[in-house]
């Protein structure tokens, strides 16, 4: 019997498993695309070339202040070789950058450090323009715009509201709320309150199933409200390869811009796999943060599993479970019904946790979730409602004891920006 070594990224490692070979389906990443030849003039290309809207100098003409909104070290988008490119854009037009601001869609993220922000937007854009974390939290630094017409209440950054000029900054990938993240995501949550995150991701886990890499979806169609209610202007959003090199950038009217990027979104991730697979090894990277972030490997690896199977997720998790929500732990116990009527009835405070623990739960009830990380303790996995392993091998063996020797496997070297095409399981 034949045995093929597998290497899975594991934050900034790799680990390895031994797979006996005919039980393999296969070991799958996102397409292997190659970069753009040179990222300076790409982002020069797509300034002059605008989907949907005049070009940015002409757009921003007169205008008193400018908010860039702009993802934060969550993500992979270069927004520190993006940015300068922006402001210069903007400076040829007369504005000054001490007329811009860029505010750091945290979503309900913790805040950035100082150290992190030099990282992520470069030094140069430090010096030239002000940074500031957006607070989800301060109801002072947010402004009540209503309701959307599905009743979701409109919190949102209020010095990105007020200003003259918004562009949201940002990457198009598979996204298990929107479909994919990018477009109208930048405002919400990137710059929402907790209540309307809350209700959005609330809307989200109504379906049984999650909508990764459904494009038009009732998420998708609130981000958009929300983003024209506020008055986003543009955006600038470019697709990236697993490496998290540039492979396009789109600029231009929020929707029209965004439906042009996933396009080549799907090109880069979309993976099709011939059949669902009994056990699904599944990394989280680049996810590797904290489990928030890391949880994303879930829904790729719900796809590409059978129903009573087994997920094994190879996470770091450096930070924990979540920064910002330390009470998650407590609520994942639940099952989704559980826990959608302890929302009803006004029993979880953190509704945003809430609808997350719904997620997970949903997977759950479909699969096992077996766990290996180094920042997660075994007393937490349970509480997650996962099963803990010191290494993903053990992991395996285990799932393979369980699910017997015919048993079929598919590996997924980057989960969370993976849409996995299999046969009849959406």
């Amino acid at each position: 019997m034949s045995a093929i070594k597998v290497k899975l990224p594991y934050g900034q490692e790799e680990v390895e498993i031994v797979v006996p070979e005919q039980n393999l389906v296969g070991v799958y990443s996102p397409n292997d695309v190659a970069p753009v030849a040179n990222l300076p003039q790409e982002i020069v290309r797509c300034l002059e070339n605008p989907i949907g809207t005049k070009p940015l100098c002409e757009l921003v003409k007169g205008v008193k202040n400018v908010v860039i909104v702009a993802d934060d070290n969550t993500r992979l988008t270069p927004t520190d070789q993006i940015i300068p490119v922006l402001l210069n854009e903007m400076n040829s037009a007369g504005i000054k950058d001490d007329q811009i601001t860029i505010i750091i869609a945290l979503g309900t993220h913790r805040f950035m450090t100082e150290e992190e922000i030099a990282l992520k937007f470069g030094q140069e854009v430090v010096k030239r323009v002000k940074i500031k974390n957006h607070d989800f939290k301060n109801p002072d630094a947010l402004v009540d715009l209503g309701v959307t017409a599905n009743g979701t209440k409109i919190l949102v950054n209020k010095e990105a509201y007020e200003a003259d000029f918004k562009i949201g900054v940002g990457s198009i990938v598979p996204h298990h709320i929107p479909g994919f993240a990018g477009g109208a995501k930048i405002v919400q949550p990137g710059i929402s309150g907790e209540k309307t995150t809350a209700e959005t991701h609330l809307l989200s886990v109504r379906a049984p199933r999650s909508y990764l890499g459904i494009e038009d979806n009732p998420v998708r169609q609130e981000l958009n409200m929300i983003a024209d209610k506020i008055g986003m202007h543009t955006i600038f959003n470019t697709v990236l390869n697993r490496r998290g090199e540039v492979v396009g950038a789109f600029f231009g009217h929020v929707k029209e811009a965004f439906t042009a990027g996933v396009k080549l979104s799907r090109e880069v991730y979309a993976v099709e796999i011939p059949e669902a697979a009994d056990i699904v090894i599944s990394s989280s990277h680049p996810c590797d943060i904290e489990f928030w972030q890391a949880h994303k490997t879930l829904y790729p690896s719900d796809l590409a599993v059978k129903e009573g199977g087994t997920i094994i997720i190879a996470t770091p998790c450096y930070e924990g479970i979540a920064v910002t929500h330390s009470e998650m732990s407590d609520i994942t116990c639940h099952s989704s019904q559980c826990l959608r009527q302890m929302v009803d009835k006004g029993e979880i405070h953190d509704e945003v946790a809430a609808a997350l623990a719904i997620a997970w739960a949903q997977v759950k009830e479909r699969e096992d979730v077996y766990f290996v990380s180094n920042g997660v303790t075994d007393e937490d996995v349970r509480k997650l409602g996962f099963v803990p392993f010191p290494s993903v091998q053990q992991a395996f063996d285990a799932a393979l004891a369980k699910h017997g020797d015919a048993a079929r496997v598919t590996v997924l070297t980057h989960a969370p920006d993976m849409l996995p095409i299999v046969p009849g399981n959406r």
